[in-house]
């Protein structure tokens, strides 16, 4: 019997693709590794300076019945001044406080009164004011003595840039009165002058 010859098959491995290797990007002025460049800053654009300074006095939760039941919100009484005889206060009612300050905040700006401040940072007489059942009693010092106030009648002494008086609060004492009675003594001050002439 003849032999039977074997046909060997030579076995063909395939090779694995090789991979195409990208060649790095070229870093460009002042650009990442990552790709993500330094922030862009506006530098056109500036801070809004705070002509004001601000002050929150009361913040209140009201409550209104309605059909569904109770819708409660928050009330802000808010004082600004700029420390230099210009001040004013505003309300603001809002679901949120930071948007019942903001309301607070452009109503005082609608809302400003200015008064003259003597030399010594006081005021040039004592005046009595009144606003329902609230009276403000406020009266000049010497230097050095500071506000002696509290409350809302403080935060309107303050921020108005008075630096020396005292005062005194009777009747009611809610914060808005307080200070609705402290803008009505402040508004009916008389001028040094006009004070010299009453004097005369």
């Amino acid at each position: 019997m003849a032999e039977e010859q074997k046909v060997v098959t030579p076995e063909v491995t395939e090779k694995a693709p090789e991979q195409a290797t990208k060649a790095p990007r070229e870093n460009k002025g002042n650009r990442k590794p990552n790709g993500k460049g330094p922030r862009k800053f506006n530098k056109g654009a500036k801070r809004e300076e705070k002509l004001y300074e601000e002050r929150v006095v009361a913040i209140n939760r009201v409550s209104k019945t309605v059909k569904g039941g109770r819708h409660m919100r928050f009330a802000v009484l808010m004082v600004i001044g700029d420390g230099k005889g210009n001040f004013g206060f505003g309300t603001g009612k809002a679901g949120e406080v930071p948007e019942a300050i903001k309301k607070a905040l452009a109503a005082a700006k609608n809302n400003m009164y200015h008064i003259n401040i003597v030399k010594g940072g006081t005021v040039p007489h004592d005046v009595m004011g009144e606003y329902s059942a609230s009276k403000v009693y406020l009266k000049p010092a010497k230097e050095g003595t500071g506000i002696i106030a509290g409350g809302p009648v403080r935060a309107v002494l303050e921020l108005a840039g008075i630096k020396n008086i005292v005062s005194k609060v009777y009747g009611s004492r809610t914060p808005i009165n307080c200070i609705r009675a402290t803008i009505n003594c402040l508004n009916s001050m008389k001028t040094v002058a006009q004070v010299e002439a009453i004097r005369k």
